[in-house]
């Protein structure tokens, strides 16, 4: 697969990045926590919930539990049950996404970014806890503005954008899932998905991707 030109004949002057499975190579570790929560309630609730999530890459845990409470089991979560369950997933994961390895050429990639063109991460994560991330790993110097969630990712986009008097098409979000790629789409970014050598694409026919940002040259 050849290398991605990210400047030049592309014109892309900012980049937005995905962080679980973009930047760091944490997305199996949220899987692991969506375990712990729905395997108390057997096989069939868990084979649905792990199903939801992994197909909704890049939505808000919040939203995941949500969801997964009223359709699998027919609860309605009130805003303290919901913070609750939110807390407990937090708990499961800090410290293992602190601890876990950068995807393959990401750290080359940010850090060869400095002073050229600003790097935004947007996330699915909530904001506190990846921001918190960010800075216990030493992070938080690589990156133009960090955002999470709430709100959803295309919004986000937009302000970024609007902030930092950027146009859209002058700029390339770099993600991991269907949500990712449709916030792109629908603030006119410029994709690039990021699928694991031996994974099935989760992308249109057509989409560029790459296994890991090695690829990604600028």
């Amino acid at each position: 697969m050849a290398p991605i030109p990210m400047d030049g004949g592309g014109g892309w002057r900012a980049v937005f990045l995905d962080f679980d499975g973009v930047i760091l190579e944490s997305a199996d570790i949220k899987t692991k926590a969506f375990t712990e929560l729905y395997k108390p309630y057997g096989p069939d609730v868990l084979a649905a919930a792990i199903a939801h999530h992994r197909a909704n890459g890049g939505i808000s845990r919040r939203q995941k539990i949500r969801h997964c409470h009223a359709t699998f089991l027919g609860q309605v979560l009130n805003a303290a049950e919901l913070d609750r369950l939110a807390g407990q997933f937090s708990h499961l994961v800090e410290d293992a996404v602190v601890a876990t390895d950068w995807v393959a050429g990401a750290e080359a990639l940010v850090t060869s970014l400095q002073g050229r063109m600003p790097v935004f991460v947007v996330s699915g994560t909530p904001e506190v806890e990846l921001r918190r991330i960010i800075a216990r790993r030493g992070m938080s110097h690589l990156f133009t503005e960090v955002r999470g969630s709430p709100p959803e990712k295309p919004p986000i986009i937009r302000a970024l954008l609007s902030r930092h008097g950027l146009s859209a098409d002058a700029a390339v979000f770099v993600g991991d899932s269907m949500t990712d790629h449709d916030a792109a789409l629908a603030t006119g970014l410029a994709f690039v998905g990021r699928v694991p050598d031996g994974e099935p694409s989760p992308f249109p026919e057509g989409t560029r991707v790459v296994p890991d940002l090695t690829r990604l040259m600028f």
